[in-house]
């Protein structure tokens, strides 16, 4: 089977990438970032800088406008507005301030209005315009980073876990200001290298979609040795790393979730 590597390289200054050896992956990734109407995590910068393509979700571009400013407090507020503008606004355009739009339009933001789609969520819409407009390069394989995907409503939380199993080919992290969630395909066995100065200890894994007849890792506190997983039964949370790789096997798609260091 196999080898699907993951490495966090994103929460490192763009410099430290894998193209410079930090991370033992055989491969670069190629960035896009999705900012969702959430709280921008204090590390947005740096997954600004790892992306070739910045799109904000609706709502997101709200988040963006009021909040990047935040981040820098000694630099002028135009000044960081301007800068961090991003590529393209797209969704149902339900949530977006006429003055955040008129703003972007001014500084040459795409805008894409899909009101008319109310059967996929706006997180969904960004995703399928970014895996169409990207270019595939078996190289430097698509990740597509979510900032403010985790926290809020609910019913939020569980779509934008949904479109993870959606678009389960695409490498899609979910992230907020304290953990990012990610999926782990049944078709492939999983390397996860650790960046210890980023991320974890706490971590976990979630059967997602049909429960796990057989787990088995390896680099945790309480590893899993072909052990069933499911709801209303075991889940592995709380778990804790212990190595810097961590190898995980399922017959199920599992999710994968570590927490964030303060950065």
């Amino acid at each position: 089977m196999e080898v699907m590597y993951h490495s966090s390289t994103f929460l490192l200054p763009s410099e430290r990438d894998t193209l410079n050896n930090t991370s033992p992956s055989p491969f670069s990734l190629s960035y896009a970032l999705i900012i969702l109407n959430q709280r921008l995590p204090s590390f947005a910068p740096l997954l600004w800088d790892h992306a070739q393509l910045r799109v904000c979700a609706d709502g997101g571009a709200n988040r963006l406008f009021d909040e990047m400013p935040l981040l820098f407090p000694h630099q002028d507020i135009s000044y960081v507005r301007s800068r961090y503008k991003p590529n393209l606004i797209k969704g149902d355009m339900d949530s977006i301030r006429k003055e955040v739009l008129d703003f972007y339009v001014e500084q040459g933001t795409k805008i894409i209005d899909e009101s008319h789609d109310q059967d996929s969520t706006d997180l969904h819409k960004c995703v399928r315009h970014i895996c169409e407009v990207m270019p595939k390069n078996d190289k430097s394989p698509l990740c597509i980073l979510v900032a403010g995907a985790l926290g809020g409503r609910f019913d939020h939380e569980m779509g934008n876990i949904n479109v993870l199993c959606r678009f389960s080919n695409t490498r899609i992290i979910l992230l907020s200001e304290d953990c990012l969630i990610h999926l782990l395909p049944k078709n492939h066995c999983h390397k996860i290298l650790i960046q210890s100065s980023s991320e974890g200890p706490h971590c976990g894994l979630i059967p997602i979609g049909t429960p796990s007849g057989s787990s088995t890792t390896t680099g945790l506190k309480w590893n899993l040795k072909n052990t069933e997983m499911r709801f209303g039964g075991l889940v592995s949370t709380s778990n804790i790393v212990e190595e810097d790789i961590v190898t995980v096997q399922s017959d199920s798609d599992l999710l994968w979730t570590i927490s964030i260091k303060k950065l």
